[in-house]
């Protein structure tokens, strides 16, 4: 299969909707061309070609009188455009193949929309001239419109096919890298979901004010902050550094702040100083902005949990699940 889209400097919605398509459909053959009838006569055209017919694999959104739009009135670019139509599927193939597991129609969908308003939105709207990028360039559209060639790049190129050539080749990096962004996506998101009833089924200590969890990698601060609204404290094993972690529970998602603290005595304590300050003899560690805590055992973190909820100078937040 042939995958058609522009030749010359490409974008971050082009190389997206490509990278989809790639795959979907594996070992498509890639043209970048702008020459009509090679574009009509590919599987699909991308970014090119002046039509949006999703049966026919046409994906343009340049053509005069073009209006799609999500239902939140953002406007569609290529990316945008095969998302949609092939997102789900996507989606399903990358959790099978990377995360190890077959999902249900449904929950890849969920997921493909859930990548579509964090990610793929996004650069829909910096090729619509909706959104700018991030400050300082690292924006997803920037980075990847710093894998075009500059001009000194195309000078020493020398020929305009050699040019092309080259951009070619950075082509094909750049949908490496916006195939990592995608798979990384899917795999975070396929392991939240599993991870959702490991947490709602975790073990509740100290009257349901603490969770314990027996893998510090299980995503919960979502689950915790929307589900349980008395829970203060987490712990959780740390498999990979072997030793058990005290976390507080974030009041809101998008704040540092927690809706109790660690005791302000232990802000940035480390070993002896820290096991002095709270008692706790094999203590290790405590952030200083007092939101996480550590201890080499069980017992040890434990131990640290009844202390700070015993802790009276540490105000309490409990605002609405949201």
């Amino acid at each position: 299969m042939i995958i058609a889209t522009h030749s010359g400097k490409f974008h971050a919605d082009d190389v997206w909707a490509v990278m989809v398509l790639d795959q979907v459909f594996p070992d498509c053959e890639l043209l970048r061309t702008r020459d009509l009838e090679r574009i009509a006569a590919a599987d699909f055209a991308v970014d090119v070609g002046g039509v949006w017919e999703p049966q026919s694999g046409r994906f343009d959104h340049h053509q005069k009188g073009f209006s799609g739009a999500r239902q939140s009135g953002v406007l569609y670019a290529s990316a945008g455009l095969v998302w949609r139509e092939y997102g789900a599927r996507c989606v399903a193939l990358l959790a099978q193949k990377h995360a190890g597991h077959a999902l249900a129609g449904k929950e890849a969908q969920d997921i493909a929309y859930a990548i579509d308003t964090d990610v793929v939105q996004y650069l829909d709207m910096s090729d619509t001239g909706t959104a700018r990028n991030a400050p300082g360039g690292y924006g997803l559209s920037a980075v990847v419109s710093g894998f075009n060639p500059n001009w000194l790049d195309e000078q020493q190129a020398g020929t305009p096919a050699a040019a092309e050539e080259l951009r070619q080749r950075q082509f094909l990096r750049a949908m490496a890298c916006m195939a990592d962004v995608l798979i990384n996506q899917v795999r975070y998101r396929v392991g939240s979901m599993l991870a959702a009833s490991l947490v709602r089924q975790a073990r509740r200590l100290e009257g349901g004010r603490l969770l314990l969890l027996e893998n510090a990698a299980l995503p919960w601060s979502s689950i915790v902050r929307k589900e349980m609204p008395e829970v203060l404290f987490v712990i959780s094993h740390s498999i990979a550094e072997n030793r058990y972690m005290l976390h507080t529970v974030p009041a809101t998602a998008d704040t540092f702040e927690a809706r109790r603290d660690l005791p302000a005595a232990w802000a940035g304590l480390q070993g002896g100083e820290l096991a002095a300050a709270c008692g706790v003899a094999d203590a290790v560690f405590c952030h200083n902005g007092l939101f996480i805590a550590a201890a080499i055992s069980y017992e040890g973190a434990l131990q640290m949990a009844r202390l700070a909820l015993a802790d009276e100078a540490a105000p309490v937040q409990i605002l609405s699940a949201s």
